[in-house]
């Protein structure tokens, strides 16, 4: 082990890394290019498809696999393939499919680089669709439950994603693992009613990546520091060393974590990574930063 406290920092990307303008803040991605090059494994953990974090791992230049679908799977940037992989059962997603079409639902269904669903209904659910990677609007008897990852959900129909969630699971009677959010808390939904629910096959969450970085690296969870805002970022949070949230985080993450550092639209990542990791403070202004 190194004489650093941590030897690892594994990062959430909507509403946590990226501003709500999409983007990594430029003193930010200089630090973490700069940890990668010293050897500190920065390691993503989003609810993104693999072709929806493409961009952002090109940009860090990180070789460090990618924890990609809450958990489902993990992304390899240099062999740009899925090295790990969960899939849904296939009865389960005819179940869902067909459960929450009847029900005036809107799902989504997602394998890796396939994206389908059916005819959005209105301005929202036009909306919604519009941020996916790649998505194809088909009919319904085109809609394969083969090699699935995920089912979104999309409904307006519940008082809060949590009883969208609630009723997903009680409908399904089968392990799965279900996150949730109100689609209002992206920044460019803030008008929108829709509820979210993304189906994933059973697994820990975002705390796959503190299992991946043990398996394949040997830095123990207590080594790393995890960085998240939302609900899906709860069992990182509160499995790593140290669990940071932004200022601007769901109250279940903000309960999550071991302190709350400054919003996505501010240095405040750059800060904690100067204080956590300070030779990439030294190596920063060393190259004029």
């Amino acid at each position: 082990m190194s004489d650093r406290r941590y030897d690892a920092i594994l990062l959430d990307l909507d509403g946590t890394l990226v501003d709500d303008a999409g983007r990594i803040p430029a003193r930010t991605l200089e630090r973490l290019r700069n940890l990668h090059g010293r050897g500190v494994k920065v390691m993503i953990a989003t609810g993104r498809s693999e072709g929806g974090t493409l961009d952002v791992l090109d940009q860090l230049g990180l070789d460090t696999p990618a924890v990609v679908f809450n958990g489902a799977g993990i992304w390899c940037p240099v062999e740009r393939r899925l090295i790990e992989e969960r899939l849904l059962a296939d009865a389960v997603v005819r179940d869902l499919v067909r459960w929450t079409a009847e029900n005036d639902m809107l799902p989504v269904v997602i394998g890796a680089g396939a994206k389908v669903c059916l005819a959005p209904r209105n301005e929202f659910e036009e909306r919604a669709i519009r941020y996916f990677h790649d998505l194809r609007v088909v009919p319904a008897e085109e809609v394969s439950a083969e090699n699935v990852i995920r089912v979104t959900v999309f409904s307006a129909l519940q008082a809060s994603s949590g009883d969208l969630r609630r009723a997903i699971v009680a409908h399904l009677g089968r392990p799965v693992y279900v996150t949730d959010f109100p689609l209002r808390w992206l920044v460019q939904h803030r008008d929108s009613p829709l509820l979210v629910a993304d189906v994933q096959p059973p697994c820990r969450g975002k705390a796959e990546g503190l299992r991946y970085l043990q398996e394949r690296y040997g830095i123990p969870p207590e080594r790393v520091v995890a960085v998240g805002d939302a609900t899906n970022d709860v069992p990182m949070l509160e499995a790593a060393g140290l669990g940071i949230a932004m200022r601007n985080s769901m109250p279940e993450a903000l309960a999550a974590a071991d302190r709350i550092i400054g919003d996505n639209n501010s240095d405040a990542l750059a800060a904690l990574i100067d204080e956590l990791f300070p030779g990439s403070l030294i190596q920063s202004r060393c190259t004029g930063a």
